[in-house]
């Protein structure tokens, strides 16, 4: 369809153009990169949660066959330790007002002295193919001295807890804490306060694609060219360059296609800075690949939160006052700082009026796996709390769920509304745009509870839950359009994909900026060479900020080719458009221009060119989009459940979301990311979840304990959307790829709670399988109310 025929390619359905190639298997992911020669990398893993290293034999493994080399943490003691720096900045603003502490755990790329956690990298094999490797693991003699072991955070905060870290005082590694208001008087005259105390449960994102890392070094050039399939390819080859003493032009990082990220894959990880380094000293190409065992005990695990939370409201139930202390698990290292912590304070208060605050987090090291963002990123932690205290409340007052919930909500009118919090920039907290009564009320009409009697032992329960998402987290990202000379338009974005069908929708975003058909645009994501400035695919970030990046890279180029195609013409720039490719004058009969002609031809003979820098031949432009403050993401979810009190077997019988994402540039993608969203949500509210023993072993290591849905698992999803265009960018547009994600814990254990409420049962952590239903009934007494 031609820009004609349309108004706008900006909310228009346009299936993804990138699903032929990929459904046809012409994907290009790492595994995929043919590289003569390369040779395969295994990872020899600590079988310890914490240990002193003794000694490392690995004679007999570098004379097995097929061993190029074999390195411990004496041959890489060298380079320097890994950190996410980016992720542990603190914002200056931020620092200056709450002072908070974050610890640096720097990561050593092999440990050489102690381990902290089962799978951490001790050794690394390189061989001719990855058999060979794996086989020479096993050949490999560790001795360990076995140290005390923490899995508990509130027992690594104690005063006689052992140290993870011997250079740090305590167990701590990052501390916060915040009030508004005077929260201690509202407690004191609350009608009614209830204190709880719920726990999200540690699980995994599990992506389809596993992580995969390629490195190989010119040999012309000596430049150094990476794939990984990594959501922030820019911090990668920082921390490449900066590890190997390079300097960053001479690296160069390409995110190919990706099989899901989900924020696991946004953080930097040792493998990323040992496989280029292998490649230099090897003079060969050499290729890390991730197995599924790896991916679930020792890439990134999320969500482990303890929230020990009180609310007081009046006898109206009108909320008066929160006070929560969160506990983190941040396992063995402090990889991305207050993140994760500050995501889930300054998301806790949701959509609700809340005068006084009292938040306190904690981020404690343990010897587990370390914790990272995942789709969500905290919010989904925060929103289960927050969101089962409103149930709680509501069961103490004597009002529907739904009914408390709509007599605290924020209203559209109030907006922007200031929450006397301060956001992740440092800046005070504010809602830039939103309806969150109309988001209930749409949600509310949608509930359709089953009539009739229902079978012996089956009850049916209706929950609610509400969320805020601050979206389009800065502090840039960069778009660059160049015209060919043939015409077609080539987009270069920061961000690369992991799924969203960018090379759709930002297609959309440029098409309409510059007047052009969408199916001559080309874009790029995730290239360092093609943007040398970028962030990355994280924090519901790609849209807002690539995508006005995008726009207002698009527009500067429009303007640029109006005026060659006005003096090309002879006509005045205000009388040409350019609509479909082509340039036409508003008058009847006048001359036409196609992009193409313009581009394909050199100036006319003794035609002077402008010289301010913005007009020329040249119909290129970069833009790097800052944005100036949060776009806020909200939504309502509503699920109705019917629960077997016999086998302990839960059915969703109905799924209602309503969300508001601003504008909507493609809502086939826009439907797309908010089912995948719900469809992780599910996968943590009722079977996924990473168990460790006390001795720090994983439980769950394999598929056939850690269980992940199906899409039979999934129902179909009655779904409505509202728009509030968001007045912090230019297109109007929020994040909405972690929404989704963001509310099913809460709303499926109030769901329950609900069916269950004749028992007496409280829902007070996930997930919620048959057997812990099973064993709320039986321990739970009987009761009328809440």
């Amino acid at each position: 369809m031609s820009a004609k025929e349309q108004a706008a390619w900006i909310g228009r359905p346009v299936p993804r153009v990138e699903d032929d190639r990929l459904l046809r298997g012409n994907g290009r992911y790492v595994d995929d990169i043919d590289l003569p020669g390369a040779a395969e990398a295994a990872v020899l893993r600590s079988p310890h949660a914490h240990a002193r290293i003794e000694s490392v034999d690995v004679k007999a493994a570098r004379e097995a066959p097929g061993v190029v080399a074999v390195w411990t943490g004496a041959d890489v003691a060298h380079l320097p330790a890994l950190l996410n720096r980016e992720e542990l900045r603190t914002p200056p603003r931020l620092a200056e007002l709450l002072d908070p502490r974050v610890a640096i755990t720097p990561m050593p790329l092999l440990a050489a002295e102690k381990v902290h956690y089962v799978g951490q990298p001790v050794a690394l094999v390189l061989a001719e193919n990855r058999y060979l490797a794996e086989d020479a693991l096993e050949l490999i003699e560790v001795r360990y001295s076995p140290l005390p072991v923490l899995v508990d955070p509130d027992r690594a905060l104690t005063a006689d807890a052992p140290l993870l870290h011997d250079d740090l005082p305590d167990n701590t590694a990052v501390a916060v804490a915040t009030r508004v208001g005077d929260p201690d008087a509202a407690f004191a005259g609350a009608h009614t306060v209830i204190s709880e105390e719920f726990h999200a449960h540690r699980y995994v994102a599990s992506p389809i694609e596993t992580r995969a890392v390629a490195a190989r070094v010119d040999p012309y050039s000596d430049d150094l060219t990476v794939w990984s399939n990594t959501q922030t390819p820019h911090r990668v080859r920082e921390a490449i360059a900066h590890t190997l003493g390079r300097d960053s032009e001479t690296v160069r990082v390409i995110a190919t296609d990706v099989g899901g990220g989900f924020g696991q894959k946004g953080i930097l990880y040792v493998e990323e800075l040992l496989i280029p380094y292998a490649a230099g000293q090897l003079d060969r190409p050499v290729v890390w690949r991730e197995d599924r065992s790896e991916n679930l005990t020792a890439a990134s695990h999320a969500r482990e939160q303890i929230h020990r939370i009180e609310l007081a409201a009046d006898a109206d139930g009108k909320l008066l006052a929160v006070r929560d202390r969160i506990t983190v698990n941040f396992g063995a290292y402090n990889m991305t700082g207050l993140v994760v912590p500050y995501n889930s304070l300054c998301h806790l208060l949701g959509p609700y009026r809340v005068p006084n605050v009292d938040i306190d987090v904690v981020g404690v090291l343990t010897n587990t796996a370390f914790a990272t963002p995942y789709r969500g990123a905290g919010r989904p932690e925060t929103v289960f709390a927050m969101e089962r205290a409103m149930d709680r409340l509501a069961a103490r007052l004597g009002l529907e769920p739904a009914e408390l919930r709509a007599r605290n909500l924020i209203g559209p009118d109030d907006m922007p509304y200031t929450t006397g919090l301060v956001d992740r920039s440092g800046n005070p907290q504010s809602y830039d745009s939103g309806d969150f009564p109309e988001l209930l009320r749409r949600a509310r009409a949608k509930v359709a509870v089953p009539a009739g009697e229902r079978p012996e032992g089956k009850h049916i329960g209706v929950g609610y839950a509400m969320y805020i998402e601050a979206t389009g987290l800065g502090p840039f990202e960069t778009a660059r359009i160049d015209i060919a000379p043939s015409g077609r338009v080539k987009l270069a974005i920061g961000a690369p994909s992991q799924g969203q069908g960018h090379r759709t929708s930002m297609a959309q975003i440029a098409a309409d900026a510059l007047g052009v058909p969408l199916d001559v645009i080309d874009v790029v994501g995730g290239d360092t060479d093609k943007t040398p400035f970028g962030v990355g695919t994280i924090a519901s970030r790609a849209l807002v900020n690539a995508g006005n990046a995008t726009h207002r890279a698009g527009k500067l180029v429009r303007e640029k080719a109006l005026d060659a195609a006005a003096r090309r013409l002879g006509v005045p720039v205000g009388e040409l458009t350019l609509t479909d490719g082509v340039f036409t004058t508003k008058t009847a009969d006048g001359p036409t221009l196609t992009l193409a002609e313009l581009t394909g031809r050199a100036p006319l003979p003794g035609t002077p060119e402008p010289t301010d820098g913005r007009h020329g031949t040249e119909l290129s432009e970069t833009v790097h989009f800052r944005p100036p403050g949060f776009a806020v993401a909200s939504g309502a979810h509503a699920a109705v459940v019917e629960v077997d009190e016999h086998t302990g077997e839960l059915e969703i019988l109905q799924y209602v979301v309503v969300h508001d994402a601003g504008v909507i540039v493609n809502p086939l993608i826009a439907e797309g990311q908010v089912t995948g969203g719900i469809a992780q949500g599910i996968g943590g509210a009722l079977y996924e979840e990473m168990i460790y023993g006390p001795d720090g072993q994983p439980r769950t290591g394999t598929y056939m304990d850690y269980l992940v849905p199906t899409s039979s698992e999934i129902p179909d999803l009655d779904m409505d959307e509202i728009h509030s265009p968001s007045p912090m960018n230019d297109l109007g547009v929020k994040g909405l790829g972690e929404g989704g994600a963001i509310a099913p814990q809460a709303v499926l254990a109030n769901a329950v709670e609900d069916a269950l409420r004749p028992f007496g049962v409280v829902v007070r952590r996930g997930p919620l399988s048959p057997s812990r239903i099973r064993d709320l009934l039986r321990d739970t007494t009987p009761a009328v109310t809440g």
